[in-house]
């Protein structure tokens, strides 16, 4: 009998077929038992019968574990009470590799326990719903560069210095000889590729070494960095922009299902999916949060609660541009107009969730790059090849990055990333 997915279930009504899974839970009347098996692409309820299928099978069916591995083979019904609207008619059973004591059961567990046996929680419904969430944005970034003819462009994730900072560096031994480091971004090896390839973006993991424990930072994630030649900070807002709401609508249409799972209100995601979205500057962003009550200066760079506060005022993102030069990195180019403001812009998520993506125009002048890298205290000499990207046909250029994590947690409307994630590393967590 040829193998099915449960998601393939519609397509055999009536048909005999078996299912590969494990054991998610069971109840019994006495006379007949009902098993839920699970085999990664949804659940099935499979119904058993002493006439069907004989006293042994019918005893083992009554005395599995949760977890079980299991192969079951029986005439498919649809039943619109049953979970994912079908169940199988139990004709025979094997069961391949018995489990007992599972560890995790339908009583609450701490955090911490759960964490610890993140290899088996991913199992559960609601892990498995914001995995799969998660697989979607990931598909539906590729797929939305590819259809605009950028180009895939790896970064490594060992590199010679720091792009975001010195104090947050993960430090390596490279062969006894010197030291190499975690990537923090792959935006500068991306500037690279767009003046070879005209846009581009890398797709892959960062690290941060951050000493902080908030529900928005993970020292492991991943993290998408299209990068694009002769584009400025308004081109580079529009392909932001429309990029978050591709990939907002792609969840809604493909994952409705897991958003059902996870009780996600889908009502501001659904105005999120349309654009345009709104901008305000650093400088109007001030004036906002001032008339709120929330205590802050100009000059001063937005944490959690400020960007809270003002994502509060939006239906979807909202987009905060020309920060102040000194709050952004060295590669982020000055207003002309305005020296002191950079062309740089965060995108905030509303309902809470912050940041989740950050990017502006880079610095293209040659002189005005040598001079901020020496003034943010970095040595010249591993930037000299990110200098010659300056040096021969600089032209401007943007770009941005957009946190995985954090845009998979707002979709799925969680309170902390760490579930966003197969294996969280934070500060205080390096297992399983």
């Amino acid at each position: 009998m040829a193998r099915v997915y449960i998601e393939e279930l519609s397509h055999h009504v009536g048909n005999e077929v078996t299912l590969k899974g494990w054991l998610a839970g069971k109840r019994s009347s006495g006379k007949i038992h009902f098993l839920q098996v699970r085999d990664g692409t949804g659940v099935c309820q499979c119904v058993a019968s002493l006439a069907d299928l004989g006293a042994e099978s019918f005893a083992a069916a009554d005395h599995m574990g949760q977890e079980t591995s299991l192969e079951v083979t029986g005439i498919v019904r649809e039943d619109k009470r049953a979970p994912g609207g079908f169940e199988l008619t139990m004709k025979s059973i094997a069961i391949k590799s018995p489990a007992t004591d599972y560890p995790i059961t339908n009583k609450e567990h701490g955090v911490a326990f759960l964490l610890d046996n993140r290899h088996l929680w991913i199992r559960s419904s609601r892990q498995h719903a914001i995995l799969r969430v998660r697989s979607e944005v990931a598909s539906a970034c590729r797929d939305f560069f590819h259809e605009r003819g950028f180009v895939l462009f790896d970064a490594p994730i060992l590199t010679p210095t720091s792009c975001e900072g010195t104090t947050n560096l993960f430090e390596l031994d490279y062969f006894g000889e010197r030291k190499a480091y975690l990537t923090q971004s792959g935006q500068l090896y991306a500037e690279a590729g767009a003046l070879a390839f005209g846009k581009v973006y890398c797709f892959g993991p960062t690290f941060r070494a951050e000493k902080s424990k908030t529900r928005r930072h993970l020292t492991e994630f991943w993290m998408v960095e299209p990068e694009v030649a002769y584009c400025d900070l308004d081109g580079d807002m529009e392909l932001a922009e429309q990029f978050v709401s591709y990939i907002v609508g792609r969840v809604l249409e493909r994952r409705s299902a897991e958003l059902k799972t996870l009780e996600r209100d889908t009502t501001r995601l659904r105005a999120a999916a349309q654009l345009p979205y709104p901008r305000i500057s650093y400088d109007e962003a001030i004036e906002r949060l001032k008339k709120k009550g929330v205590a802050v200066n100009w000059g001063d760079d937005f944490g959690g609660d400020e960007e809270t506060a003002l994502s509060e005022e939006f239906d979807r993102p909202v987009m905060v541009h020309r920060y102040p030069t000194a709050c952004k990195a060295f590669y982020m180019k000055q207003d002309p107009t305005r020296p002191d403001v950079a062309l740089c812009v965060d995108m905030l998520a509303p309902e809470g969730h912050g940041e989740i993506i950050g990017g502006g125009q880079r610095e293209d002048d040659y002189e005005t790059l040598r001079t901020k890298i020496t003034s943010h205290g970095l040595p010249l000499a591993p930037f000299e090849w990110y200098l010659d990207l300056r040096r021969y046909g600089s032209v401007p250029h943007a770009g941005f990055g957009m946190g995985l994590e954090r845009m998979t947690g707002w979709l799925c409307g969680i309170h902390h990333i760490r579930e966003t994630v197969p294996f969280p590393r934070m500060m205080e967590r390096l297992e399983p």
